[in-house]
């Protein structure tokens, strides 16, 4: 029985093609039981490689049942015919996705950005909260509803944390994501903090909002570590940043996976909450922290201003259980530019030099 056959069945008649790979694809299709259009993902258990059907599916399947939360994309059903397939019936991202919209619209003003990441970065501390790591975090996988709110899709690479018999969150291996959103750890093969892994995508999320261009250029993955290990951020001048704004990129781009921030520090950072917003310059000393520990932003070299070549693209993923090191020959250079040439400060021989205090 085909597709849609097998959906209309289930009530649901089938539509046009969203997206599709070597073994998944996604359809639009109405609900005739919700008066509504969702998302479909199919996955064929015939296709897909045995480590994917025996790790990842199950815990996608595991996880995507026990989430509630009104900026994560809802699952309304999950079931399987006897002929291997997998049907994943979800909300419908009708606005597409945030890398589109921002491809299309340009970078958002920090407002716009505030409510996007602030409902991203509670669907991240609700997660993080059960012990639910996404490990892909990147602008294609969030998804927009008709009032162009955030909702965070596809936990292919998501899993639960275990713990130790102390109690602590025992270390992942696996290289999940996409380079250009990975962090450091994660590139050089190191076990890594999965919960810390995606603050760091958080990071680079954000800047693309306000930045419309990605931070790092990952055309060259050894050069982008380099300048990643040694917390370069560089911010385009013509976008004229807050500097709480600039101060919470920074430091959820931090190198040092102690000092990285976490997500509750993130929720109650000055630029996401509205009643700490408007801290004067005098209220950042020179030691680098405000009242409520931020960093502060700090002043590019004069004349550090080039034209950028740091475009955005859809990032390929990698492939389950590949260790990063076996992938940076492979990096795939797709950095286009989002709808308009950004033009950035660049300060490759000095870095931002805000003091660090964050422990």
């Amino acid at each position: 029985m085909d597709d849609a056959a097998v959906l209309k069945r289930r009530g649901y008649i089938m539509g046009i093609n969203l997206g599709e790979g070597s073994y998944a694809k996604v359809k639009s299709a109405y609900s005739e039981r919700l008066k509504f259009n969702v998302a479909v993902k199919i996955i064929d258990r015939k296709k897909a490689p045995t480590d994917f059907l025996e790790k990842f599916l199950p815990r996608e399947i595991e996880i995507l049942a026990m989430l509630n939360h009104r900026s994560i994309i809802k699952t309304y059903e999950i079931f399987e015919t006897s002929d291997g397939k997998v049907y994943i019936v979800m909300e419908l991202g009708v606005q597409g996705d945030l890398l589109e919209f921002i491809k299309t619209r340009g970078a958002l003003q920090e407002e716009d950005a505030r409510k996007k990441f602030h409902q991203l970065s509670s669907a991240i501390k609700y997660c993080h909260d059960l012990d639910v790591v996404h490990r892909d975090l990147k602008c294609e996988n969030l998804l927009l509803d008709k009032d162009f709110n955030i909702k965070l899709s596809d936990f292919g690479f998501s899993k639960r944390c275990l713990r130790d018999d102390s109690g602590r969150l025992t270390l992942s291996k696996t290289f999940c994501g996409s380079a250009a959103y990975a962090a450091p750890e994660v590139l050089q093969g190191i076990p890594y903090q999965p919960k810390v892994y995606d603050i760091w995508s958080l990071g680079v999320i954000l800047y693309i909002m306000v930045c419309g261009s990605m931070p790092y250029d990952d055309s060259n993955i050894k050069k982008m570590l380099r300048i990643q290990k040694e917390h370069r951020v560089n911010f385009p001048r013509s976008k004229h940043l807050t500097g709480e704004c600039k101060d919470l990129i920074y430091r959820m781009l931090q190198p040092d996976v102690n000092r990285r921030l976490h997500i509750d520090e993130i929720l109650s950072h000055c630029w996401v909450q509205p009643k700490a917003r408007g801290l004067s310059s005098g209220a950042i000393n020179k030691e680098g922290e405000n009242s409520r520990g931020t960093e502060a932003s700090w002043t590019p070299e004069p004349g550090s201003e080039k034209k950028s070549t740091t475009k955005l693209e859809p990032r390929e993923e990698a492939r389950p259980e590949t260790k990063p090191e076996d992938e940076n020959v492979q990096a795939p250079r797709q950095l286009e530019t989002l709808g308009e040439q950004s033009t950035r400060e660049t300060e490759e021989e000095h870095p931002p030099q805000p003091p660090e205090t964050h422990t």
